[in-house]
């Protein structure tokens, strides 16, 4: 099975005072057994979906839905490296295919509205896996959902030419051929070893499907989806792009051949900050807006909004320090390792889950979050706050101490903190970060980029040093190992290399037995932590200030959500 992560820079969360951070966090910022059994069992107890679930017939006729999205994209293919924001994938929901749906149990069955049969069989020893598209499935300029616009799909993303940018090529590259079954509608998928994630191709686990003629060529790839959206096939389309105001409308599409939506309109519009987003919800102007971590402020002033309705569930997104493994002063593994026993993740949990209903907890794997079947704290050593270790690891990489920076060969010690504006919990963060690493001698700098390009100018380019953000995790989560944590993917924004973790990603994705992969898969964990690619934090809450009308949305946890249902009850 498949999963893609999706890098959410425009999740913005209000700051926290950082007086909590004296002394690096000490002592008493480190929860003793009880506190992390209690934060545990408080996770079990939280559900996993909270939308409001109404039957479609009781869902009002008609409405506009009105929404915000913290970072406006540039390029809205969603298979383009430039494009994997989750922002973008839940503007794309309503508007394009997905072949498979998961649901609150991560459990995928087919979309009737685009696939009416799959099968998963082993033919003459390998893996084939064959959609039945809907006949009545076609692109909104007319032209049918064919097996061609999967073949195209998986020749942009399987890594054979190097001209495309892909955000991803795990699953694809597994793929042997893509070909035509008994007609146009049938689509013949051959691997060339087994892929168990295979339910995540396809849908937003990967990438939604858009229109071979607009992917075949890497030209088309990086052009035809930049700035506008030319095709669409969902129950909604465009009816404008304003990137001026940085608005989104859809609209019903007349042509649709499914269930008629209950909506008229959804309306998603641009506002960077949580203050502004939760001001407008207050206001009457969005009918639901995400509370992030370190917004107590804000999840206080949405509860005070008449009418409104708090909708929490468990979701598999993360908080987490990427380290540039590349750059200048990082190189080293062991400078790396002085950075990850520096920072007291526990104390950095504690400022940005306060106050938020919501266990404090750090997260110790880069895979499962810590209600997952799979999970196990594989930190080790070197997920505890330990500064005199990273003292004595400067000190073994020929950094000396020299006042209050380390040098050596006459150079500073000094990294760069990137961070995006508008995101006040990532400016929290970085100051915890910042008191932390100076306490071991080593300087930060914190430099605040546009939120609209701190993906595609600095993340994706790897021009930092250490960056916050959060990845979106979809219910297949082994098979993004690869994407993540592997050497040449264009995600591995630190551009980490191992062969060790390498060879150990690919075990771990091949894997049949599902107890046997997560095995695997925590084994590639443990060596990912030694090399420190990321630096998980805490798995982030998934809370949702709503109308209490609105039905069928909110905090869906692993649920892809149907947009023919979402609307009013009144």
């Amino acid at each position: 099975m498949k999963v893609r992560y999706r890098a959410a820079a425009g999740i913005a969360v209000l700051a926290l005072a950082v007086a909590a951070c004296g002394g690096g966090g000490g002592e008493t910022n480190q929860p003793n057994a009880e506190q992390s059994q209690q934060a545990q069992q408080a996770m079990s107890q939280t559900p996993a979906i909270s939308i409001n679930p109404i039957p479609y017939e009781q869902v009002k006729e008609g409405g506009t839905l009105t929404l915000a999205i913290g970072q406006w994209p540039s390029q809205w293919n969603p298979a383009h490296v430039d494009g994997n924001q989750a922002d973008t994938a839940d503007m794309l929901d309503p508007i394009l295919p997905q072949l498979l749906m998961a649901d609150e149990n991560a459990t995928f069955t087919p979309n009737p509205d685009y696939v009416t049969d799959v099968k998963n069989e082993t033919v003459d020893g390998k893996q084939v896996v064959t959609y039945t598209l809907n006949d009545k499935a076609q692109w909104s300029d007319g032209t049918p959902i064919t097996w061609k616009d999967l073949e195209a799909a998986w020749k942009a993303a399987n890594g054979s030419n190097d001209k495309y940018k892909p955000a991803s090529t795990d699953g694809w590259k597994q793929i042997e051929s893509v070909e035509q079954g008994d007609s146009e509608k049938v689509a013949v998928i051959t691997f060339s070893q087994p892929y168990p994630e295979w339910e995540g191709l396809f849908n937003r686990g990967t990438f939604h499907l858009v229109p071979a003629k607009h992917i075949d060529t890497p030209e088309k790839f990086d052009n035809d989806y930049l700035q506008k959206i030319p095709v669409t096939a969902g129950p909604f389309k465009v009816e404008k792009i304003d990137e001026g105001t940085k608005t989104l409308t859809l609209a019903r599409d007349e042509n649709w051949w499914g269930r008629k939506p209950k909506l008229d309109k959804i309306i998603f519009r641009g506002i960077e900050s949580p203050e502004a987003q939760v001001n407008a919800f207050a206001n009457g102007e969005l009918d639901a807006v995400e509370i992030p971590s370190g917004s107590p402020a804000e999840l206080k002033r949405a509860k005070e909004v008449p009418n409104s309705d708090i909708r929490k569930a468990l979701s598999p997104d993360w908080r987490h320090f990427t380290v540039n493994n590349q750059s200048e002063f990082l190189k080293d593994k062991t400078v790396r390792q002085a950075v990850a026993y520096a920072i007291n993740r526990d104390a950095i949990a504690q400022s940005s889950l306060k106050d938020m209903d919501w266990p404090v907890q750090t997260l110790g794997n880069h895979v499962f979050m810590n209600n997952h079947k799979g999970y196990v704290d594989n930190s080790g050593d070197l997920g505890k706050y330990n500064p005199e270790k990273a003292k004595q690891l400067l000190d073994q990489a020929g950094w000396k101490l020299d006042g209050q920076v380390r040098k050596k060969d006459g150079k500073e010690l000094s990294l760069r903190f990137v961070i995006p504006t508008g995101t006040p919990v990532s400016q929290s963060e970085s100051e915890l970060a910042q008191a932390m690493l100076q306490e071991v001698g080593i300087k930060v700098n914190i430099q605040a980029v546009p939120l609209d390009k701190f993906f595609n100018d600095y993340i994706i380019k790897g021009d930092f040093d250490v960056t916050p953000f959060a990845w979106i995790g979809t219910p297949l989560p082994i098979g993004s190992l690869a994407q993540i944590y592997k050497t040449g993917s264009d995600s591995n924004f630190p551009k980490a290399s191992d062969p060790a973790v390498d060879a150990a990603i690919d075990a771990a994705v091949a894997e049949t037995d599902p107890a046997k992969a997560i095995e695997l898969a925590n084994a590639a964990d443990k060596l990912i932590w030694d090399m420190v690619h990321t630096i998980p934090l805490y798995q982030r809450p998934n809370i949702q200030a709503t109308k209490k009308t609105l039905a069928n949305w909110g905090a869906r946890g692993y649920k892809y959500l149907d947009y023919t249902e979402v609307g009013f009850t009144g």
